[in-house]
């Protein structure tokens, strides 16, 4: 049964300051911004009657992403289309632009936003494991003043964030980057696009002359109750040579961090699989570069 219209007020704020004082004195507020996953809930009558607070009629919000001097900053409205669009962030943080390309189909990537995949808190999310990857700081708004969360952090638990009800995410900040990493993105679903991930793995390591691995990051989708960057893996990798022997390490570390589930798309079995190859893959491809 779908939802029924009336039971979802929009309320039209024009500036950030009018929309937080909204989030502070009222209850039950829903952000909206592409609205991409909320027309899905509502078609599905799986969305709770509740107050949308339209996003896209703060003047102060720009669609456009802000790079300058390997800085980047992603604004409320700022779509998965700029990422895939803007040669500046193409070059620069080329996983978001991979990523962008796995979101459904054109004219979802160019309404569903950066922000609002963040704060769906999918596990299965496609673009919030490459903003994982590129170490990610979240600038999270109230009416009572602002905080930095890093978005590796914010996940607590399925659909569960270290965000209050009177905050609002509104900025993603992405570091410029160090010279030297290598990225990966691989992402297995039933289709080749216009599929929900059965695993996902957005890789990035740093390796010296010696082959050591100064650094690495390992972010999977699809294999926790949200997404997962593999800490505990990482640390099995870091600061030691790449040899066949720690790609035989971490395959079976991250078999101890993650916890798929049975469900439509997939069986656990199969996602600890296909991580394991994924892992062996980024690892292996750079193994004698």
């Amino acid at each position: 049964m779908r939802s029924y219209l009336p039971d979802y007020p929009v309320i039209n704020p024009t500036s950030l300051d009018e929309a937080l004082e909204v989030l502070a004195a009222k209850s039950n507020i829903k952000p909206l911004a592409g609205g991409t996953d909320i027309m899905v809930y509502m078609d599905t009558g799986v969305f709770p009657a509740s107050t949308l607070l339209n996003l896209y009629s703060i003047q102060d919000f720009s669609k456009t992403p802000e790079f300058s001097d390997g800085h980047l900053k992603l604004n409320p409205l700022s779509t998965y289309q700029h990422a895939r669009t803007d040669q500046a962030i193409v070059n620069a943080f080329p996983l978001l632009a991979i990523a962008a390309k796995e979101i459904s189909v054109l004219a979802v990537q160019s309404r569903a936003t950066w922000i609002g995949n963040v704060a769906n808190a999918s596990p299965a999310a496609d673009g919030v494991p490459a903003l994982m990857a590129y170490d990610a700081m979240l600038k999270l708004s109230s009416k009572d003043g602002q905080r930095e969360v890093p978005l590796h952090q914010f996940y607590q638990g399925y659909k569960q964030m270290d965000l209050q009800p009177n905050e609002l995410i509104t900025e993603i900040q992405l570091p410029p980057l160090d010279p030297g990493w290598k990225d990966y993105y691989r992402k297995v679903g039933t289709r080749r696009f216009q599929a929900i991930s059965k695993t996902l793995l957005a890789g990035r390591i740093k390796l010296n002359e010696g082959r050591v691995i100064e650094d690495i990051r390992l972010v999977f989708a699809s294999v926790a109750p949200y997404t997962l960057r593999a800490v505990q893996t990482e640390s099995v990798l870091r600061s030691r040579p790449l040899t066949p022997e720690i790609i035989d390490e971490a395959a079976q570390a991250i078999q101890d961090e993650i916890s798929p589930i049975d469900d439509i798309r997939s069986t656990e079995t199969y996602r600890r699989q296909v991580t394991t190859n994924l892992i062996r893959d980024f690892l292996n491809s750079n193994l004698t570069k």
